[in-house]
């Protein structure tokens, strides 16, 4: 389907105006208050929450704080509260590239090595361009230091710890350009490339050249973890069973994916410069807001640091971030010239869904109906309990053969149930005759589960869709029930050239279960032959030529075939 060119309707809309700024209405009381209804889960004195940040035609019509920016001290949050705001930094990061582009300094489609010669080579020439839209087929930085041993949120994190973990890597997870997978590793070498290029950090960079032209004067990239930030929020989450908030903060001197802070006063500056680009030029703002291509030509939504989409009609520009105790969100809808910024303290909060219950209320003449998509269609259709009998036929273990990924539907009190990670199961509701949507989930309607029979070619499947994208298959599998013996076979320890830490095999209490360093035994649950599945990923164990267990295979979230090696006794 042809999608709009948002580059080209910005520009068009640039075009349109005139330079000066008529004052918007203030928002009436009864108004006000509708908004912060939204936000009324979150505005107590013993709570983290929210701030809010509305602006329509160049101005902020409403700015608000809602919970504590520090439950220590019983600090409110306030529109001057400094946020952590995660990956919401990418734009400021794939903006100080499109800077340096513009100034013939870099670009966009120079090999990476150029300026990183320390990156391996990986046989495939990986571009600024592929950092930029995810499809670099680089393993993710996250994944790969947790595999490395350190421990998100708890150990530093540097941008020499994120290196030393890439200069060892041996293989990609995809051919670049082949896939689109988010990957922050892309974004932390932008940051370097940027530093090498212009001779600054990429906080001096931005600030020099993005924050201080715009006026964001509280607005930096925190590459010292130690500093101390005037008016900061702290991070936190509920994590015991009393459902008390702890400390969740962040750890890190990287910066690039991760690590802006800022506040919603200060984010109406740069959403402005999307309208009247005081640095930049036009250019600069088409270029921001070109989606990436695959090497098959399919475009992605995708763009520098951004995500063109649309929300009832309308189209949006928008990126969410989410760190330790973190959460943010900030959505454009350019034809109206107004867009809300959301940024939390709480990690159970959702700030993509709270901007678009904001714009529900404040953009009601706008919007339009949701587009349907085959998962709403579906659910319009009143599906039928199914039979005890209907139920047991359809339970089993199913296997995305390309992904190595696995779902397990059982019947558990009546119920039909998937596990969507670990051993976290939730109840199929049915959709229609043979189609369901995920209960108790925040995006479980946009979720499709059809059940396909078996053919003269094919066992039973399920296909997964989200919200009307191309279905994940999974094929109906025969579970793996192994013996004592058997489980033996496995138990021992397995070395990588990749990372440095001991991958070991035990059996504890009759069942395989994996130990490495800093981290708790991880039951290993067996799925089919030679491959089991826990909260790490999948791990295959791969044979030699006498059949005996020489090694194992994981894929894990954003890392895909990272290969351990059976150490010999």
């Amino acid at each position: 389907m042809r999608r709009f060119n948002l580059a080209v309707l910005f520009l068009l809309i640039l075009c349109g105006r005139s330079t000066a700024q008529t004052q918007p209405q203030p928002l009436p009381s009864n108004v006000k208050a509708q908004v912060d209804k939204v936000f009324e889960k979150w505005d107590k004195s013993d709570s983290p929450g929210c701030a809010l940040g509305v602006y329509r035609d160049g101005q902020i019509i409403y700015k608000h704080g809602y919970g504590m920016a520090n439950l220590n001290d019983d600090v409110p949050i306030t529109p001057a509260t400094v946020f952590h705001v995660a990956s919401m930094s990418k734009q400021f990061t794939a903006a100080s590239v499109v800077l340096l582009a513009q100034q013939e300094k870099l670009s966009l489609d120079d090999d990476v090595r150029k300026y990183i010669p320390d990156l391996p080579d990986f046989g495939e020439r990986i571009t600024i361009r592929h950092l930029v839209h995810h499809t670099s087929g680089l393993r993710d930085q996250w994944s790969l230091l947790g595999l490395a041993g350190w421990r998100y949120s708890l150990d530093l994190i540097t941008d020499d710890d994120v290196m030393s973990v890439m200069t060892r890597q041996k293989d990609l997870n995809f051919k670049p350009g082949e896939k689109h997978v988010y990957c922050n590793t892309g974004y932390t070498l932008m940051g370097l490339i940027v530093k090498r290029v212009s001779g600054m950090s990429l906080r001096e960079f931005t600030t020099k050249n993005i924050f201080e032209p715009l006026g964001m004067t509280h607005t930096h990239f925190r590459d010292d973890h130690a500093e101390i930030v005037k008016h900061n929020a702290l991070g936190y989450g509920q994590e015991d069973k009393n459902k008390r908030f702890r400390l969740r903060v962040t750890n890190f001197d990287t910066v690039g994916a991760t690590s802006l802070h800022t506040t919603v006063e200060d984010l109406q500056l740069w959403d402005e410069n999307f309208y009247h680009p005081r640095l930049g030029g036009p250019a600069f703002l088409q270029q921001m807001l070109e989606r990436g291509k695959l090497n098959n030509g399919e475009q992605l939504d995708y763009a520098f640091g951004l995500v063109v989409g649309k929300y009832k009609g309308l189209p949006t520009v928008d990126h969410a971030g989410g760190d330790a105790g973190y959460r943010s969100d900030m959505t454009r809808f350019p034809e109206q010239h107004f867009s809300a910024a959301v940024l939390c303290n709480a990690a159970n909060t959702n700030p993509p869904a709270l901007v678009r219950q904001v714009a529900d209320i404040l953009l009601a003449k706008d919007l339009k109906a949701p587009e349907p998509t085959p998962a709403t269609e579906i659910a319009k259709s009143s599906g039928a309990p199914l039979s005890a009998e209907q139920m047991a036929a359809l339970a089993g273990i199913y296997w995305n053969r390309e992904d190595d990924d696995f779902h397990k539907i059982l019947v558990k009190d009546g119920k039909l149930q998937i596990n969507v990670g670990g051993d976290e199961f939730h109840t199929l509701k049915p959709a229609g005759e043979t189609s369901f949507h995920v209960a108790d989930v925040p995006w479980g309607d946009q979720v499709e589960i059809r059940f396909l029979p078996a053919s003269s070619e094919k066992p039973p499947r399920l296909e997964q869709s989200f919200g009307g994208e191309k279905p994940d298959i999974f094929e109906s599998a025969t579970t793996f029930t192994p013996s004592g013996t058997e489980l033996s076979e496995y138990v021992g320890a397995y070395v990588s050239e990749e990372i440095d830490p001991v991958y070991r095999i035990v059996l504890l209490d009759g069942n395989l279960s994996l130990t490495r360093l800093k981290r708790k035994a991880e039951a290993l649950r067996p799925a089919v032959r030679d491959v089991f599945t826990g909260d790490i990923g999948t791990v295959r164990f791969t044979r030699d030529s006498r059949q005996h267990i020489s090694g194992l295979v994981l894929n894990a979230g954003r890392i895909r075939n990272f290969r351990f090696e059976k150490k010999v006794d």
